[in-house]
């Protein structure tokens, strides 16, 4: 009789598993398929646009790859020097430096390239300091020297961080040994810190090469036209201005073959690293003390303030004398705000849902069926953004759905959509742990007193996930609310979010109107982000 019951205790367990996964999986599956369909209907041969056939697409790729290269090579070769100098020195404002290098990150891609233009721009700060020296020569921050320094600015300090977190890995014993053989500067570096820079930078490298490989807003504002375009910009030019379709399939397999290639590469290089230091006595290091050595490390912490402030504060100085009156006053800046919440919410609270759904069932998988390896591929799934760009989604969904709509009076569902997919690795990667950890400490327990669902979710989960939740939530709907890429292809004057909004007054040389529409980007967010940590989260002092 109890064998009887087997086959059917198996599917209801299986279903109870994998229901909450299914629900989000059918979402994403019918985006990216959508996409993908898009794609397949676009019609024409793409053959004859691949590189080895088409000259204009051969030199897009070498120049993707190329200003990836370099963008790469000094972003992390800047990052090493800089976060060696931030551990080994005690500095006024050294946590709060420590924090903000994760700012670029979060902050809208155009207003980070504002603040590039205000200070190398034709009109920016280092011309007129040129002028004023009475040098001969403009500084012409358009084209791949602008892009570079833009994907420094976005990267540098991101990977300072992440290489910050290799050099605290290190535990105090080896500083102290170190310090305690006469180890001079150099013997130190060979051997207590090349080892962890050697093991981290492979993959951080990978990781900023894949970013920049994928940049959209950067190269279309500073590339300086076609010449220097990636191939997200030019499926972006050839969907919008030259409605080419088999143009823009052949990029989208160039893409995506790309992608692909570059995401198992990162992911086999990449070495996730502690979060928090090696617990024991607090890192002493006794190398560094010379008079060079602390020079040396001044000018490298100056680089990395100067890369990462000097944008920001031009952004802010530009607003200051902009016309903020005029600028306030207009109607289309708060119509676009009013859509960018909208969008932001709507497709961050879409995205935490999908979340919820797959770590639901991948700590199930982890925790109870030990399943490593199907957990592994259903968290690769979710991340599926990363090897398919979201302009390439965005893409195959307009020349599916504009044979049935006009795309672009409903184009922001497809922006929600897409933006949705965007924030799904975010919310993954900060939900899911926790989540993980919640159920191997309670699991046991709430089973034993028989709680059902809704009871386990009040009293055990929501108390002690809140704080990720909407950790997750406000970042989701932050990057959102700044996303440019996506509004781009699909936004109108009618349905332009502030970001579009943004980019348009910069390509009518409204630098002063963009610097303050940039202030109440950058303030809604941060207010959107603050009020959702609040709200959502609750207090830091309430009880979990």
């Amino acid at each position: 009789m109890a064998r009887r019951h087997e086959p059917l205790n198996r599917t209801a367990r299986a279903a109870a598993l994998w229901w909450p996964a299914a629900l989000a999986l059918s979402i994403v599956a019918t985006i990216v398929g959508g996409a993908i369909a898009g794609m397949l209907m676009a019609g024409g041969d793409p053959r004859g646009h691949f590189p080895f056939t088409d000259g204009y697409i051969r030199s897009i790729v070498v120049f993707t790859v190329v200003q990836a290269f370099l963008s790469a090579v000094l972003s992390v070769g800047l990052a090493i020097p800089v976060a060696r100098a931030i551990h080994r020195r005690r500095f006024p404002g050294r946590k709060p430096f420590i924090r903000i290098l994760g700012l670029p990150m979060v902050i809208p891609t155009i207003v980070g390239v504002l603040g590039i233009v205000a200070i190398y721009g034709r009109s920016g700060w280092l011309n007129a300091g040129l002028e004023q020296l009475g040098l001969q020569g403009r500084f012409d921050v358009y084209g791949l020297q602008g892009i570079l320094i833009a994907h420094i600015f976005f990267n540098m300090p991101f990977a300072a961080r992440i290489l910050l977190q290799a050099w605290e890995s290190v535990p105090a014993e080896s500083w102290r040994l170190a310090g305690q053989l006469g180890a001079s500067e150099i013997q130190t570096f060979c051997l207590v810190e090349w080892p962890v820079v050697r093991q981290a930078a492979p993959g951080l490298f990978a990781l900023v090469f894949l970013l920049c490989f994928t940049s959209f807003s950067v190269v279309l504002v500073l590339g300086g036209g076609p010449p220097n375009a990636t191939i997200e910009v030019a499926i972006y030019q050839a969907l919008r201005f030259d409605f080419d379709l088999p143009r823009v399939s052949a990029l989208a397999i160039i893409q995506v073959a790309f992608c692909g290639a570059l995401a198992i590469g990162a992911a086999r290089l990449f070495t996730a690293l502690p979060d928090t230091p090696p617990a024991g006595r607090p890192a002493v290091r006794f190398d560094g003390r010379a008079m060079p050595s602390r020079l040396v490390d001044g000018a490298a912490i100056m680089v990395g303030a100067v890369v990462l402030l000097a944008p920001l504060a031009a952004v802010v100085l530009s607003a200051g004398r902009g016309p903020i009156a005029a600028t306030l006053s207009d109607p289309a800046l708060w119509a676009a705000t009013g859509r960018s919440i909208a969008v932001g919410l709507t497709a961050g609270t879409l995205s935490l849902a999908l979340g919820l759904g797959m770590v639901a069932t991948l700590r199930r998988l982890r925790y109870r069926e030990g399943n490593e390896r199907t957990a592994a591929l259903l968290e690769a799934v979710g991340s599926l953004v990363l090897i398919i760009p979201p302009f390439v989604i965005g893409a195959g969904l307009f020349v599916l759905a504009r044979s049935h709509v006009n795309v672009f009076d409903n184009g922001l569902p497809l922006v929600v959509s897409i933006n949705a997919l965007m924030g799904l690795p975010f919310v993954i990667r900060v939900l899911g742990p926790p989540a993980t950890q919640t159920l191997q400490r309670h699991g046991r327990l709430t089973a034993a007193l028989g709680m059902r669902l809704g009871h386990r979710v009040r009293l055990v989960d929501w108390p002690l996930l809140r704080r990720p939740i909407a950790l997750s939530l406000a970042l989701t709907t932050a990057l959102a609310m700044g996303d440019f890429g996506v509004i781009a292809l699909f936004g109108t004057p009618e349905t332009r979010t502030l970001p579009l909004y943004l980019y348009q007054q910069m390509g009518s040389y409204q630098l002063g109107r963009a610097a303050v529409s940039a202030a109440v980007l950058v303030a809604t967010t941060l207010i959107m982000f603050l009020l959702i940590e609040r709200i959502v989260g609750g207090r830091a002092d309430d009880k979990a």
